[in-house]
This record gives C-alpha cells, sequence and structure tokens, in this order.
C-alpha cells in the first residue's frame, strides 16, 4: 500500500515558493501519506478537523510513544534520552509549562516592545553602515531573533555563532543520527553549564528565575531545565528567524501590500499584517505531529490506537471556509485564529514574543529603507527545503 501513498514532506513548487505544493492540495480531509521510515500516519488538512484532533485528549503530543511520526531519524534518535514539555502530555507538560510560563504572559512581553526596538534599530544601522547589497539572513534576521531569545532566557549573545551553527545541524534533514543528537548534547552540555554558573550568580533572564523559582525548590531538575532551555532557544532563534526573512521575501513579491504597511501609521494594520503573514507563510512546513491514544472515528474514517496523524498547518491557513480567497496575500485581514502557532494545550508558548518581534520588524524595517529591494532575481533565491522550519538560506538586498 505505501508505494501509492505520497511521500510526505512535499517539496513546495519552485514556481510558488510561498504556497503549498500542488500535490499537496490534492490530499483532501483525511488521507494516509508516508513517511521517511516507511510509516503512514494520517495527514489532516482540514482547518476545523485539526482543531478538534489537537484538543481531543485521545490525540498524544508524547513522542516516545510508538507509532509518533517523528520527522526523521534524528529526531527520533534525540528524544530517546529526554525530552521537554512540547513533547510531553498533560499532566506533567501542563505542570512544566507553567514554571517557564510566566515571562511569556502578554503584559510581560509587552514591557519588551523598548528592548526589541532598540535592537532592530541598531541592526538596521548596521546594515545601512555596509556593505551594500547585503545578505538580510545573517545580518538582519538572525541576529535579530537570536539577540531577543538571548536576551529573554539570559544566555550570552557573545556565543552566538556556537549554538547557531548545533541548531542547523540538530535540525536539517540531511543530518546524521549520530550528527543529531551530538548538536543536541553540545547544546544541553553548554546551557548545563550556563545554569551551573547561574546558580551561583544569578543574572536577568528566564533562566535565573526559573532555577530560584523551581530548581531550587526540587519542583524541576537541572537535566529538565537543560531540556526546557534548548527548546526555547532553539526556537526562538528558527522560526522568528525565518520569518523575519521569509515574511520580507513575500512582501517585496507584493509591492501594493508592502507599500500599504510601509505607509501605514496604524499600529493595528501592523499587526493584522504579522498574523496575515503567518498564516500565508507558514513556516512549520512539516505538520504538527501526534499519535492516537484510542481509536477515533472522524468523517468516516477510524484513526486507530497508535497510528501517527499530521496536521498539515499549511493546508488548514489556506482553508477557503475560514480565510476567503486563501492564496491572496491581504495584510488587512482578519488572520488571528491561524493554525501558525498550533492550537490547544500545546499552543505555541512563544506566541506572543514572536508576534511583538515580527511586529517590531515590519513597522520599521521598510520604513526606515523604503527602497529595499532584492538584489537578485527571484528565481535564484535559494529556499530551506531540508529543515523542519522554512525558510530562504540567504536573502541579497539591496537598497
Amino acid at each position: 500500500m505505501s508505494e501509492q501513498l505520497v511521500r510526505f514532506p512535499i517539496r513546495k513548487d519552485a514556481a510558488c515558493p510561498f504556497d503549498p505544493a500542488p500535490r499537496m492540495r490534492e490530499l483532501d480531509g483525511l488521507t494516509r501519506v508516508e513517511l521517511w521510515d516507511g510509516s503512514t500516519p494520517w495527514l489532516v488538512t482540514g482547518y476545523e478537523l485539526g482543531r478538534r484532533l489537537l484538543v481531543d485528549p485521545r490525540v498524544s503530543a508524547d513522542s516516545t510513544i510508538p507509532g509518533y511520526p517523528h520527522f526523521d531519524e534524528g529526531s527520533r534518535e534525540r528524544r530517546k534520552d529526554g525530552r521537554s514539555f512540547v513533547a510531553m502530555d498533560d499532566p506533567e507538560h501542563a505542570r512544566q509549562r507553567r514554571m517557564v510560563s510566566q515571562p511569556f504572559a502578554i503584559r510581560n512581553i509587552a514591557a519588551l516592545r523598548g528592548d526589541v526596538t532598540d535592537i532592530v534599530n541598531d541592526l538596521i544601522d548596521d546594515l545601512l553602515a555596509g556593505p551594500n547589497p547585503a545578505d538580510l539572513v545573517s545580518r538582519f534576521a538572525f541576529p535579530t531573533s537570536t539577540q531577543v531569545i538571548c536576551r529573554m532566557l539570559g544566555v550570552p549573545y557573545a556565543d552566538h555563532k556556537f549554538f547557531q551553527e548545533q541548531t542547523t545541524l540538530m535540525l536539517h534533514r540531511d543530518s546524521s543520527p549520530e550528527t543529531v543528537v551530538g548538536a543536541q548534547e553540545a547544546l544541553r552540555a553548554y546551557l548545563r553549564e550556563l545554569i551551573e554558573r547561574q546558580k551561583a550568580q544569578p543574572a536577568d533572564g528566564l533562566i535565573s528565575s526559573v532555577i530560584e523559582s523551581q530548581v531550587r525548590t526540587g519542583a524541576l531538575t537541572e537535566e529538565q531545565l537543560s531540556y526546557i532551555s534548548v527548546t526555547l532557544l532553539v526556537a526562538g532563534l528558527e522560526t522568528t528567524g525565518n520569518m523575519i526573512a521569509l515574511g520580507t521575501l513575500a512582501l517585496l513579491r507584493h509591492p501594493d501590500q508592502l507599500e500599504r504597511l510601509r505607509n501605514t501609521e496604524d499600529q493595528a494594520l501592523v499587526n493584522s499584517a504579522v498574523e496575515e503573514l503567518l498564516r500565508y507563510l507558514n513556516i512549520s512546513h512539516s505538520g504538527r505531529r501526534r499519535v492516537a491514544l484510542a481509536d477515533i472515528t472522524v468523517e468516516g474514517t477510524t484513526i486507530r490506537a497508535g497510528e501517527g496523524i499530521i496536521l498539515a498547518s499549511e493546508l488548514a491557513n489556506r482553508d477557503p471556509d475560514n480565510f476567503p480567497d486563501p492564496d491572496r496575500l491581504d495584510i488587512g485581514r482578519d488572520a488571528q485564529h491561524h493554525l501558525a502557532f498550533g492550537y490547544g494545550p500545546h499552543h505555541c508558548l512563544g506566541r506572543p514574543l514572536a508576534t511583538l518581534e515580527l511586529q517590531v520588524v515590519y513597522g520599521t524595517l521598510y520604513r526606515r529603507i523604503p527602497s529595499l529591494r532584492l538584489a537578485i532575481p527571484f528565481e535564484q533565491v535559494q529556499f530551506k527545503h531540508d529543515g523542519v522550519a522554512y525558510g530562504v538560506r540567504e536573502l541579497p538586498v539591496a537598497w
């Protein structure tokens, strides 16, 4: 049977790199796909069905359960020794999540707007200082996301080259399992050492805060904190960094929307643009992975206990029943209900921080550099088809 199934994930069409692959669009509702290891989980393409399954207690995020649809062999291997709360179920998921959630509360994140604005403006100053053209990915997008998450966690930015290299190795689909596990362990060793230092000398940031409130009380072990810290650091680097660059490219390809955003004085429109770009681009192109704990019958089909489930959020976010004319980028659209950050108990903890960063970037970069443009033909832009997060490798721009 597996020989007749579509192999997932499906590479996007080079002519339409912002859209789901045409072959993906042929998969409707609930259908089996084949993964790298020959397993055949269910792919969920609809918005409403996806949301229902993400809150169904019979659906598990526990990556140690047989049948869980791992991204690749490396992803499977690196979770054998341990994992953070994002790959757990309640009550342990909720218990650990609560321990680190306070800094990500909307009120606390809103207080960071000034700091994030300073980071963005300083990096734009550096960009304008030359050379021209420049790579927006390495000169602006990833330095922005890296500085913000380092400040949030209390991780020295001076070490950013090390953990960016390890993150790339850990999330690249072509990395061997040994390389993936080695990169994760290198990050955890670095963070274990940082935790030890901050136990003796507390610093500003989430890690020291959790050491004082949870580790010293015995509610959380240092090993657990190291796994949580890796998750937060990697997610903070990869998702927002890729989204800054990919969103910029999408706007450059839609000059009417870029002009509308660049010229607005309305913060609400900037915020709307962020949500629409998250919906339209959806960099989590490998889907949200789950496994059934019991038989679940939906739309006349039974998902058996132990079978994998993948929510194709890039298709859910293009569902015409929930987003009229879904293939059109419209920064004025009300798109807040998109699934780019998931839904339900595992809804992304970092959404307020990522959203704030993007609001500041999209509301600042194009105003300060109004002549920003691609420095190479669009056809020469190289996209990341081989990572957990979708984006561009480089984005040469000029002004």
